[in-house]
């Protein structure tokens, strides 16, 4: 008896990718509005923004199908990051996704966070220019990444509609292997790095208070990030030295104080070995872009 192949059913099918943006806004940021003719959606990472006449909070996000017109501005006094994903896709399942605001679970959040780091990889930057018309590809693309973009953009948009679709059946019972073990301790020690964002670690303080070992440790940053837990720690204070500098609540010798760093020239250092800008030339870039605004 000979084999037979099934055709696999698609039900939707990405076929362009038009932009890809990863905005860290001023508090005051406000864009005019547009409308093209091709899908795009606004998901808020951090802060409040408000589209037409909704409120978005961090976690949520909104489709606009083609030709419909959307703004964006920042809203309340919180300096928001936004994920703006535009794509073509003829699709008929699409009109699940027309006038749609939804709240996000962890497994979305990860697949956008997964296409952001696949754009990273093979679209020259930047990735934070509002006014960008044209992506380009890098010549030296990792292998794979344009092809990553699309599966994982299909596999955000079926997850979504498929979470929301009455009476799914459930699979047979099955000795699956069950989920990576390590990835309830990484939860823990980011939630414990997010409580200590404001002072000074240790990668035996961490090792301590979270009950793994250092070498365990830095293994299982290094998997997820490609560096060390200090190093990470140390993104995410710059990351929140961003946020309060576009919030312009603070000086920079206040923000560099808060974060626990000894010296405004040390924090600096440090902000510019992850951004490649001081301080100073950050907020410069950010009034430029609202200015231009």
């Amino acid at each position: 008896m000979e084999y037979e192949s099934i055709e696999l059913s698609e039900v939707i099918h990405i076929e362009r990718i038009v932009t890809i943006h990863y905005f860290e806004y001023m508090k005051d940021f406000c864009f005019p509005g547009e409308s093209h003719d091709f899908w795009e959606f606004q998901c808020v990472d951090k802060g409040t923004v408000r589209v037409l006449d909704h409120t978005l909070k961090a976690g949520q996000v909104i489709f606009h199908k083609p030709n419909e017109f959307h703004d964006l501005a920042a809203y309340s006094e919180s300096a928001p990051n936004v994920v703006v994903v535009s794509f073509v896709c003829h699709s008929p399942v699409m009109k699940f996704f027309e006038n749609r605001i939804m709240e996000l679970t962890d497994q979305e959040r990860n697949l956008i966070g997964m296409i952001i780091s696949e754009a990273r990889r093979c679209i020259k930057p930047p990735f934070d220019d509002p006014y960008l018309k044209k992506m380009e590809k890098r010549e030296d693309a990792c292998f794979g990444s344009e092809q990553f973009i699309r599966i994982y953009l299909e596999s955000l948009l079926l997850v979504m509609i498929r979470r929301n679709l009455p009476r799914q059946p459930k699979a047979p019972l099955q000795d699956w292997p069950l989920a990576d073990a390590g990835q309830e301790e990484y939860g823990r020690i980011l939630e414990y790095l997010k409580q200590h964002l404001c002072g000074y670690v240790t990668i035996e303080d961490i090792c301590r208070e979270n009950l793994i070992g250092r070498s365990q440790l830095q293994k299982l940053f290094r998997e997820k990030h490609g560096c060390g837990v200090i190093d990470y720690f140390t993104r995410m204070k710059v990351e929140y030295a961003k946020q309060l500098i576009r919030e312009q609540k603070h000086n920079f010798t206040q923000i560099s104080e808060l974060l626990g760093y000894s010296s405004i020239h040390y924090f600096s250092r440090r902000f510019k070995k992850v951004t490649g800008m001081t301080p100073s030339e950050y907020m410069a870039s950010i009034k430029a872009m609202s200015e231009y605004e």
